[in-house]
């Protein structure tokens, strides 16, 4: 055993630095900086870089009403206090698009633009062809006075540790398709999927990074896999199409909803853990490629697995 993992830290070793030696050309632009530090004779100027920031059903004086505005100002202020000069952002962000390249080298590294947006957290990731928008006022932790009227559960994202893994999701749209299965394993491998893409796109993150997770929740999770996958087999869950279920164990939300008394102090979206771990097991016993995991359906994957959860 400790042959094979030796060989194996070796093989990852040599990967990481082949990845290391891949050029991208990564441009980061930061127009949240530009537009704080802008005079009303520089909107011209700014509408003619980034034309898609630009709606042109406004007119130039909506944009200068907002250079002076106190909410866009404090934004802008809080955004500077949290990133500071985004050197380490932008490294993680070159590092993750080396790996993109490498496991996906037909992708275009797009331009990266870094700006606020109202606290619009639903999207403060988009990723469009060439073009990634980063919306930084949705990272500023989840205690600050932005976030206080929204659920905790929600605040908990918004913190910088998670930026570059909501990158990796929106990426994920990209190269893995929503399936058509109805049952909920169709689902649980699906986002299982594209956590196990951070997992190589962006192996240096925590679990708790890549699934959205505080450190106390991803260790409930690992402690109660056994328990949880005997309640999806025994209550037979794992081939239901009842869309109910996506509500109680994939979609964002406070907890998990098994119904029992536990229910509150569990981690929500513990369907998409299950699934990642499905799939985990399924890439340790196979030699298959990234894009290969992908395209495969659900139910081969999990029957290849010999998936057995954690005691």
């Amino acid at each position: 055993m400790m042959i094979l993992l030796l060989s194996s830290c070796g093989k990852t070793d040599k990967k990481e630095d082949e990845i290391a030696k891949i050029n991208v050309d990564l441009r980061i632009s930061r127009f949240d900086q530009e537009f704080a530090n802008a005079s009303p004779s520089d909107i011209p100027k700014l509408k003619s870089e980034y034309p898609y920031l630009f709606p042109k059903q406004y007119s130039d004086s909506v944009w200068i009403t907002k250079l002076t505005d106190t909410l866009q100002q404090e934004l802008s202020e809080e955004v500077a206090k949290t990133f500071g000069d985004f050197e380490q952002e932008a490294a993680d962000l070159e590092s993750l698009f080396k790996h993109i390249k490498y496991y996906f080298p037909e992708t275009e590294t797009p331009h990266a633009v870094t700006l606020t947006s109202d606290v619009r957290y639903d999207n403060r990731i988009i990723l469009v062809d060439s073009l990634l928008l980063i919306g930084l006022d949705n990272y500023l932790g989840e205690d600050h006075h932005f976030y206080e009227g929204l659920q905790r559960y929600i605040a908990a994202n918004l913190d910088k540790t998670f930026l570059v893994s909501d990158v990796v999701s929106a990426f994920s749209k990209k190269v893995l398709a929503y399936p058509r299965n109805r049952t909920l394993l169709s689902r649980m491998v699906y986002y299982g999927k594209e956590l196990y893409l951070k997992d190589k796109l962006i192996p240096l993150a925590t679990d708790a990074q890549k699934i959205g997770y505080s450190d106390e929740q991803i260790a409930w999770a690992k402690t109660n896999e056994e328990q949880m996958w005997k309640y999806f087999v025994e209550r037979e869950l794992l081939y239901n199409t009842d869309s109910d279920l996506d509500g109680k164990f994939l979609d964002p939300a406070p907890f998990s909803k098994f119904g029992l008394e536990l229910d509150n102090e569990s981690p929500p979206r513990l369907g998409r853990y299950m699934g990642w771990q499905i799939v985990r097991a399924f890439m340790e016993k196979t030699d298959i490629g990234l894009k290969q995991l992908l395209e495969m359906p659900a139910d081969e994957i999990l029957k290849q697995s010999n998936y057995k959860p954690r005691k």
